[in-house]
């Protein structure tokens, strides 16, 4: 994408915005910091002033622009269909292009070297598997790691320093307590009578940190009857790259996918990951190829897009007859994931989904119209913000009094339960099919 389309985009986009203020309430920056140019229409109003030239693009600018979390919950209430999102990728993408002719990036060295390595071809993480599960199981060296100073003070390795304890793909249904490997298999079969084939999307960093979530995502289907097709060519989605400004890139790996998953014969492509969806979804059906009705209607357009959440999939799926679920008379908190509420708008799917266990309390977490803070990698370049939203949900799981917490993205479950860690509150963060998967028989 040019920079002049880009600066034309912005400009088009912006002026569709009337300042009505009705998405203020609903900024979580603007709700912390009371500042008129952290919230949506001010932001919006600074990024068409930049486009015009009317305000320099400089360190103030980009400050307010880095403080967003992409949440998108003004989009979500926008009387006049405001597409905040994409205003806001593409306005990172004028700074990514400034910082580039100016010789200038604000991320580390190492930070950059991995992400080329290990979100452009995510599949290097499943040879990285062994390493950091003998770095993680030998006590001395991980304590080592979190004690160095190099690593406490670049935000990245400290984030892989508190990573929690890396899990191994899941094989198949035949023996379900031994079956592990180092990558995943190709294609699991349906257990029993076959009902449909579906492709899961594996994601970068959650073939590390969230393999019981894909674990347990596999093992679900097949039991319903549902064969799984596991690509071994996809990429990451692309929505690190997006939202930091590297559009090219973004596409890049949009078309890698497109690619590989249009291979299969499969019409549906799993996402265990709120987050993930969102970028598979929206490089699918971009909002110039949806209509005004369409948009009012977006998860309609989301299930034909051949894209579909884990939990939405299996609420509606067949094949429940066939299996035992295993009661569990507990109280479970239910977060919503932004991407999951305010673009998908699939939040109801894991309510339902965890409704199948006999005897289960299902009650959402309160607050969960707040985003927590995780935000891709908001958590890593804005960790005062990152922490203030965080500290809010882990009031609201002490007060929610639950022993479980089901989460639908990735981020979002990793950046809680990190929280949870660090004041020693025993609330175990899991997805909603990883809980489901444990009630049918699955052993992690």
């Amino acid at each position: 994408m040019s920079l002049k389309f880009s600066k034309d985009f912005i400009i088009s986009e912006s002026n569709q915005c009337v300042s009505c203020g009705l998405c203020l309430p609903h900024c979580p920056t603007y709700r912390l910091l009371k500042s008129e140019a952290d919230s949506p229409r001010g932001r919006i109003a600074l990024m068409g002033g930049v486009a015009n030239g009317r305000i320099p693009l400089n360190a103030r600018f980009i400050q307010h622009m880095d403080r967003c979390l992409t949440c998108r919950s003004c989009e979500a209430v926008c009387p006049n269909n405001v597409s905040y999102g994409h205003l806001i990728d593409e306005t990172r993408a004028l700074i990514e292009d400034q910082s580039k002719s100016a010789g200038a990036n604000k991320k580390s060295r190492i930070r950059i070297l991995l992400e080329k390595l290990l979100l452009t071809r995510p599949a290097y993480l499943d040879y990285l598997r062994r390493l950091f599960y003998f770095m993680q199981t030998r006590g001395f060296l991980w304590w080592l790691l979190k004690r160095s100073n190099r690593f406490e003070k670049n935000k990245l390795l400290k984030f892989i320093a508190q990573l929690p304890l890396v899990r191994f793909p899941y094989i198949g249904i035949v023996d379900t307590k031994h079956s592990t490997g180092s990558i995943w298999k190709e294609i699991y079969h349906a257990d029993g009578k076959k009902r449909g084939e579906v492709s899961l999307f594996l994601g970068c960093v959650a073939r590390i940190t969230d393999v019981a979530t894909l674990n347990s995502s596999i093992y679900v289907l097949n039991r319903l009857g549902y064969t799984v097709y596991v690509p071994r060519n996809q990429a990451c989605c692309g929505a690190i790259h997006q939202h930091s400004g590297a559009i090219k890139q973004a596409v890049v790996l949009a078309q890698q996918n497109k690619s590989v998953f249009g291979e299969l014969n499969t019409r549906t492509i799993i996402s265990t990951s709120s987050g993930c969806g969102v970028q598979l979804f929206e490089s699918v059906v971009s909002n110039d190829q949806r209509s005004p009705a369409e948009s009012d209607n977006i998860g309609k357009v989301y299930v034909l897009s051949g894209i579909a959440d884990v939990s939405r999939f299996l609420v509606t799926a067949e094949g429940w007859e066939d299996v035992e679920i295993l009661p569990l008379p507990e109280r479970i908190l239910v977060h919503d994931p932004c991407s999951l509420r305010n673009v998908l708008g699939a939040q109801a799917s894991p309510y339902e989904l965890i409704s199948r266990i006999p005897e289960a309390q299902v009650v959402p977490l309160m607050g969960n119209d707040q985003c927590c803070g995780a935000a891709g990698t908001y958590f890593i370049d804005q960790p005062e913000i990152a922490d203030r939203l965080l500290n809010d949900k882990i009031s609201a799981l002490i007060e929610g009094g639950a022993k479980y917490l089901v989460t639908s993205n990735i981020g979002c479950s990793m950046h809680i339960a990190h929280g949870l860690r660090e004041k020693k509150i025993s609330i175990e963060v899991l997805h909603p099919v990883t809980l489901l998967a444990r009630q049918m028989g699955l052993e992690l």
